[in-house]
């Protein structure tokens, strides 16, 4: 008996025209692929319809079929999701790949980030670079912080502060916050760039802006200190408040021990209490161990050991020196 052996590129041809053969029955409610790939969106969002995967599945295929690049992606998604089709990331893989040979940026940006964590995909660092940067080069901003965190940290590519800095700088152009929280860090710690204090709060207000908690308590700090800005105890605590309603526990934990000392607020224990609850439920540790201290000594919340050694205990497991010696203290 002969074998029939197909090849790769025939196999990828053959499934891809079967993507529009089982799109048939949406042929005539979109014409083109962006607006095969709209329909799916209100079918998946639930966007003036009722939301059915099952119908947006088809859209997208409608539209991968006809070179959208935003429909590969979104029907990459489904199956790397599971979503009215049954997960499969061979299939996952080779829509976001059409996606992004069809020059669409947010493809590129995932099948890279698949490679990159080995998730849906083998881990691959070259090819997780070779579609990060792609997917950077067509403006997508988290392709280019990604790009700019693997220069960073050196891993799958020679460590290299100052090109990170190159891609933290397209990033935060591009409005990814973390990219601009990233490119203050630098200027601030004199990584791959002179050290510039003043650079380092342009960017950390621009991170904040875009609603990045980091970058908010960064630059509050900057405003603590006074470096590279007037020092502004006030204007600290508000920027203090903005990261930690974004719930970044340095946030909460700095903001309430300015309400407990009085700095660029009015002393109040209870607040202080409320905010150190606040950074020991998002796991601060020295935000436990200080609750523990207003527990002990009844300061903004009635007198309780119990509740003290609950927290020091806390603090401890979260590595806090404070907690484990405080902790120890009062149990003896």
């Amino acid at each position: 008996m002969k074998k029939i052996i197909i090849s790769m590129p025939l196999l990828l041809l053959l499934a891809l025209r079967a993507t529009t053969a089982n799109a048939a029955p949406v042929a005539s409610m979109c014409k083109t692929g962006s607006e095969c790939t709209a329909l799916g969106h209100k079918y998946y969002k639930n966007k003036s319809t009722k939301q059915n995967f099952f119908k947006a599945v088809n859209f997208f295929q409608k539209a991968c079929g006809l070179d959208n690049g935003a429909g590969c992606y979104n029907l990459g998604r489904m199956y790397a999701d599971g979503k009215g089709v049954k997960q499969n990331y061979y299939k996952a893989v080779t829509f976001l790949k059409k996606s992004c040979i069809l020059n669409y940026g947010k493809g590129c940006f995932s099948i890279g980030s698949m490679y990159q964590s080995g998730k849906g995909a083998m881990q691959h660092d070259f090819k997780a670079i070779m579609f990060l940067e792609k997917s950077c080069t067509l403006n997508y901003a988290k392709g280019c912080y990604n790009f700019g965190v693997m220069y960073e940290t050196g891993k799958g590519i020679k460590q290299n502060d100052s090109k990170a800095v190159k891609f933290f700088r397209k990033a935060c152009r591009l409005k990814s916050n973390q990219g601009c929280d990233n490119l203050g860090f630098a200027y601030a710690k004199g990584k791959g760039v002179k050290q510039n204090y003043s650079k380092a709060a342009k960017y950390y207000k621009k991170a904040c802006t875009l609603k990045n908690p980091t970058g908010c308590y960064h630059l509050g700090i900057m405003y603590a200190a006074g470096k590279g800005v007037k020092q502004n105890a006030n204007k600290a605590a508000k920027l203090y408040y903005k990261a930690c309603v974004l719930n970044y526990s340095s946030g909460c934990f700095s903001l309430g021990y300015m309400y407990q000392n009085g700095k660029g607020v009015k002393e109040n224990d209870f607040k202080a209490v409320k905010l150190y609850s606040k950074a020991c439920r998002l796991n601060n540790g020295n935000g436990c161990a200080y609750l523990g201290v207003m527990y002990e000594y009844g300061n903004g919340a009635k007198r309780n050991n119990a509740k003290a050694l609950k927290y020091y205990r806390k603090a401890c497991d979260l590595k806090s020196a404070i907690g484990c010696k405080d902790y120890k203290a009062l149990k003896s």
